[in-house]
């Protein structure tokens, strides 16, 4: 298992239609390598890929919308994962910006990569945790050497932030990633999305990757 987290400094610092946009272009600075990336409307539980990302609550215990869906989904071995990681790595739980890796379980994936979206509506407003989130979890299935993953809109939904901030915080990450590490294993990047709102998020902050 493995887990990824934000520093304190970091922190202060600022299916319909199925499209596929890709592979992303990599600009200056950003070494010869492409990333493909797929927006698409679905059930992340059902996605066969290497991981999924799990818009997880701080206990890492269970939840409502992805999060319970995804602990459906995978089998009780997945919460005693999680309460293995409370009783040893995370007695705290898991901060918001942070990752942390467990086995799939009974899901198609391999992997799940759990992390904790920033609550908007309890005061935590800082759009460099909602990066986090993106960033740490590409970071986390580079190193499990995953050549695709898949993520929801982290942060959305009850957390507060809006369709279009939650895309763009994932565009700032896919950049990031992309810069630092140009050797990476991941060559897939899918958004799975409940609703065409968010969809339509998605596409437009991510157009100019045609």
């Amino acid at each position: 298992m493995r887990v990824g987290r934000v520093d304190d400094a970091d922190a202060g610092n600022e299916v319909v239609g199925g499209g596929l946009i890709g592979p992303v272009a990599t600009g200056t600075g950003m070494g010869n390598w492409n990333m493909r990336v797929k927006i698409l409307q679905g059930d992340i539980t059902t996605r066969s890929v290497d991981a999924i990302v799990n818009a997880a609550n701080s206990t890492l215990l269970g939840g409502g919308g992805v999060d319970g869906a995804i602990h459906r989904a995978a089998g009780p071995r997945l919460l005693a994962a999680c309460q293995e990681l409370r009783a040893t790595d995370l007695p705290y739980g898991l901060a918001p910006g942070a990752a942390v890796s467990t086995p799939g379980f009974d899901l198609a994936a391999r992997w799940i990569i759990h992390t904790v979206g920033p609550n908007h509506h309890a005061g935590q407003t800082n759009k460099a945790l909602l990066v986090s989130c993106f960033s740490e979890s590409l970071r986390i299935a580079d190193s499990l050497g995953a050549a695709s993953v898949a993520f929801p809109a982290i942060g959305g939904g009850v957390y507060g932030w809006t369709g279009h901030q939650v895309a763009e915080a994932a565009r700032t990450a896919l950049d990031g990633f992309m810069a630092s590490h140009p050797g990476t294993s991941v060559e897939l990047v899918e958004f799975v999305l409940f609703h065409p709102e968010l969809e339509a998020d998605f596409n437009a902050s991510l157009e100019e990757l045609r």
